[in-house]
């Protein structure tokens, strides 16, 4: 593999941007990937692959490297040159590559292997906490939250059937599977631009995680119902509920930010969806109005996001021990709060990304011994580890008002 100056000049800026400006790797590819008009899909996919690469290994590589927490140009330039090493690319005579000492790169990584935090790249403390809430499991998961994720999409009920997305997609060159458990689901064999397709352009399939697809059956919602998704953000659920409702009855669809609430208009309005109703929580009286008025409710709570670090690499040095207590005490007044909403003999669903059970299991046993908790029975829950699924971790509990 030859490398390309400009190419290799994008992902330093780009990883400078992350590493020491705290920009979100996601934002930063988006828009490297506007860079030069001129570039190919190879040249694109390029770019996106090293930063994440790198972003995912960063602690592995500066160790190898040899560097300590600042990332000057010239440090960024080391870390590249390990990455490019381990992959058996030939480093290019530049003056911004210092000679490479390929082989105490490759010694030095046969070394750190064998210690889990610098093998799966890690902060301690997160090594250390997954160890605790997970034990010997912890191990294999870690390993699987490291792997690149799938790219699967969801057909868009209200429009097609999964076959005949597939179908449309293979015209378009894009190739897919079907998974086996998951009524929607399409797995791409491939990465591709999938969002410049004619069949994105008309709604038919949203890009969703297969885990995140279990939640919305999980709810056991019927056409005619109201339904309340309390923590909607852009959407994906709400879209999910709403194909699942075959647009009848309502969707209210709730965010503290309406800026997602603006992205969801737009995304409902190419699904085709006409049963959700967004709507901003400015103030508990928006929570009020809503009391014992649901037949669903589905709490997406805010979490640490473990499990879902495949997808987002960067949130293992962004995430500190202190948001988790933080975000714990969030999600347990959320359950408490938005639980009111469920009217006797409705159903509630709290589902997070996360894979540690003090978000999980852990939340939904302390809510069950509150005092709204106590009108509450325990129907069932699910718990997604990426290591058996291949997917993101998640999980979601079922609950119904008695």
């Amino acid at each position: 593999m030859r490398l390309h100056r400009n190419l290799v000049f994008a992902v330093i800026d780009g990883l400078n941007e992350i590493f020491n400006e705290g920009a979100y790797a996601d934002k930063v590819v988006q828009k490297l990937l506007k860079r030069d008009k001129r570039w190919g899909s190879r040249d694109r996919s390029f770019v996106a692959e090293t930063v994440y690469d790198i972003v995912r290994w960063k602690r592995l590589y500066s160790e190898i490297a040899d560097i300590s927490e600042h990332y000057s140009r010239e440090n960024l330039w080391k870390i590249f040159a390990v990455w490019a090493t381990l992959r058996g690319i030939t480093l290019p005579d530049w003056k911004q590559i210092a000679p490479t000492p390929t082989r105490r790169i490759k010694g030095r990584f046969d070394e750190l292997s064998k210690i889990r935090k610098f093998r799966e790249s890690i902060p301690d403390w997160m090594d250390e906490l997954g160890e605790k809430e997970l034990g010997s499991k912890w191990e294999k998961e870690i390993a699987a939250l490291n792997e690149q994720a799938p790219v699967i999409l969801r057909a868009n009920l209200l429009k097609i059937s999964r076959d005949k997305l597939r179908g449309i997609l293979e015209d378009e060159n894009i190739d897919t599977e079907f998974i086996k458990g998951y009524s929607s689901a399409l797995q791409l064999t491939e990465r591709a631009n999938v969002f410049s397709t004619e069949a994105f352009k008309k709604g038919f399939f949203e890009v969703q995680d297969a885990s995140s697809q279990l939640v919305a059956e999980f709810l056991d919602v019927k056409p005619g119902q109201r339904v309340v998704d309390t923590c909607a953000g852009a959407g994906g659920k709400t879209l999910h509920l709403a194909a699942l409702m075959e647009n009848k009855g309502q969707v209210i669809a709730m965010d503290i930010y309406s800026n997602k609430l603006k992205e969801l208009k737009r995304r409902a309005r190419r699904a085709g969806a006409h049963n959700i109703e967004p709507r901003t929580i400015e103030s508990t009286k928006d929570i009020k109005k809503l009391h014992n008025k649901a037949d669903r409710v589905l709490i997406d709570a805010p979490c640490s996001g473990l499990g879902v670090l495949s997808r987002n690499p960067d949130a293992k040095w962004k995430l500190q021990p202190e948001f988790l207590d933080k975000i714990k005490q969030t999600q347990s007044e959320i359950l408490e709060s938005y639980a009111k909403m469920v009217k006797p003999g409705g159903k509630l669903v709290y589902a997070t990304c996360s894979i540690l059970p003090s978000e999980n299991q852990d939340q939904v046993k302390a809510f069950l011994t509150k005092e709204i908790g106590k009108d509450f029975t325990f129907v069932k829950d699910k718990k997604v580890l990426s290591s058996e699924s291949g997917f993101d971790g998640f999980y979601m509990a079922l609950l119904e008002r008695k």
